[in-house]
């Protein structure tokens, strides 16, 4: 089966995408994850660090579709879905694809669009499918949007609503590389990066791969953790918002992509504990005295998984080790 072999894939894939963004294997790690989810990711970061070139290098590497939308204050829905045209000659209307039926898509500087544009994207993040002049056209398979912002510089922006916030699986900062990652980054730059990367993957074997992932064992200890801690959360009094049951759901997904990229069919409480900083705090919503104490939801969710205890076993576990 497909999964006796997606280990060797998924981490000669990793690798070859750590040759191209150097010094950021975690970084590269969690966004293959939010793919196996089927998730979308946010990358807020500052420009220049890496993050077209790691949307970039992804479709290359699965051998799939890209498609770029730049956002922009003029930018309409119809910029995104597509939209008809009219042949005189034909008499008929003609459907012109946009950026968003591709397999990997950039959004980049999502925040600089207005919201009736960012609101186009949320039924092809929920729906899988956009709807032009009435008739709706599902998205090829797989579907990953990995949206940029800068978190710096908000003059002619528009802040994301919460429901689309909460639509991104993970939100990931990639950062500046050290010192003698740069250096090391000096020394590639005889050919452009993208030339370095071949497909590793066909799309049809990541669609497979995010079918698989659904299947991974979540033993019912490890869901009443995740549940605790979520619970915790909307107790918690430096949090005015905690984490939503869509929230615990799509961490019990990233939870299980991460069991599955490490060759496992069943999720141990380390799976969960190690996508929780990439998927709950953009998902979180401080309160007013913990902003002022100068508290992130970082900061807070670090908190609450380290006040939670851990299960000690479970069938799942036990399962796999025999």
């Amino acid at each position: 089966m497909l999964h006796e072999h997606a280990y060797t894939l998924l981490q000669r894939f990793a690798d070859r995408l750590d040759q191209i963004i150097v010094g950021k294997r975690k970084e590269i790690e969690l966004t293959l994850l939010a793919m196996l989810s089927g998730g979308h990711v946010l990358l807020e970061d500052v420009p220049g660090v890496g993050k077209t070139l790691l949307v970039r290098a992804i479709a290359k590497g699965i051998g799939g579709s890209f498609g770029r939308i730049q956002f922009t204050s003029d930018l309409m829905p119809a910029d995104i879905t597509g939209v008809s045209i009219y042949r005189p000659n034909s008499g008929e209307f003609e459907f012109r694809p946009g950026p968003i039926l591709s397999n990997v898509i950039l959004a980049d500087e999502i925040n600089r669009a207005a919201p009736r544009t960012q609101s186009a994207l949320l039924e092809a993040m929920e729906e899988r499918k956009v709807t032009v002049d009435g008739v709706s056209r599902r998205l090829p398979e797989p579907f990953l949007l990995l949206a940029t912002q800068n978190p710096l510089h908000f003059e002619g922006t528009y802040r994301l609503p919460e429901a689309q916030l909460d639509r991104f699986l993970m939100r990931i900062s990639l950062g500046y590389p050290s010192v003698e990652q740069e250096v090391r980054l000096l020394g590639l730059q005889e050919q452009h990066p993208l030339e370095r990367m071949h497909p590793v993957l066909l799309a049809e074997e990541v669609a497979a791969m995010q079918r698989q992932v659904r299947t991974v064992t979540v033993d019912d200890s490890v869901k009443r953790y995740m549940v605790a801690i979520a619970d915790a959360s909307r107790r918690h009094s430096g949090l005015a918002l905690g984490i939503s049951p869509r929230g615990t759901l799509a961490w019990m997904t990233a939870a299980q992509a991460s069991a599955y990229f490490k060759g496992r069919m069943y999720v141990l409480p380390d799976d969960v504990k190690a996508v929780a900083g990439a998927v709950l705090p953009h998902r979180l919503l401080p309160s007013a005295e913990a902003r002022m104490s100068g508290r992130t939801a970082e900061e807070l969710v670090r908190e609450l998984v380290l006040g939670t205890a851990v299960p000690v076993s479970s069938r799942a576990a036990a399962g796999g080790a025999s």
